[in-house]
């Protein structure tokens, strides 16, 4: 999943951006109003996170330009001001939640995955190919029935392999995805990380899921029914 995180403060920002990261989100960090809203207006995300106080615009303003747009995403604000008026404007103006620094981690992370799973229909909760169930609400995998455990970065690739199954992913595409990098002939990371996910998904069982298309990259594919 890719979340937004419009935040001013750089400390802040970075630590929001590696936090989220690392419990294996996509997150991309814009530092002022205008560029936020640029990206809140021309990406796919899950979610938002919008300081009130930016450069440039303010989150109110940000967040009624996501909603003029018809952009239903969950916003969730953080800011110092702590004031009843200050949180009734922005339930207002279409945001979900209101969150006031300081802030610990954890609750910031349980608010996140809780707006997350808010209204998502049922069908999408558990993804599925042949034997393997990916289920996000619970963010655990089993295999035949067989549980397996993954870290956060191996839950968001063969996330992103089994939502795309089929489809030969390039390396460029599986490092900005997962990795939020970009992608460099010099690294082996992507190569590091399917191996270790093969070996948990894969090499316990006949069927192998996925294969690597020589030059091109990854995919997960659907067993051919004999």
């Amino acid at each position: 999943m890719k979340i937004l995180i419009v935040e001013d403060e750089q400390k802040t920002g970075a630590y929001l951006k590696q936090g989220l990261s690392e419990a294996g989100y996509v997150v991309d960090l814009a530092r002022d109003g205008f560029d936020g809203m640029q990206l809140a207006l021309t990406e796919d995300y899950a979610l938002a996170i919008l300081d009130v106080m930016l450069p440039g615009l303010d989150g109110w303003q940000v967040l009624q330009a996501i909603r003029r747009a018809g952009k239903d995403m969950p916003v969730l604000f953080l800011t110092a001001r702590d004031h009843v008026e200050d949180r009734v404007k922005g339930l207002e103006l279409g945001a979900d939640d209101y969150l006031v620094k300081p802030f610990a981690f954890s609750e910031l992370l349980a608010r996140v995955r809780t707006l997350l799973r808010r209204g998502k229909p049922k069908e999408t909760e558990v993804l599925s190919i042949a034997d393997l169930e990916l289920d996000l609400r619970r963010r655990r995998v089993t295999r035949a029935g067989q549980r397996i455990d993954l870290t956060a970065k191996e839950f968001a690739l063969l996330e992103l392999l089994i939502r795309r199954h089929d489809e030969v992913l390039p390396r460029s595409l599986i490092a900005s995805q997962v990795w939020d990098m970009n992608f460099d002939s010099d690294t082996n990371v992507i190569e590091v990380a399917v191996r270790r996910l093969r070996a948990k998904i894969d090499d316990d069982f006949d069927i192998k899921l996925i294969q690597t298309v020589r030059g091109m990259g990854y995919v997960l594919e659907s067993p051919v029914c004999s």
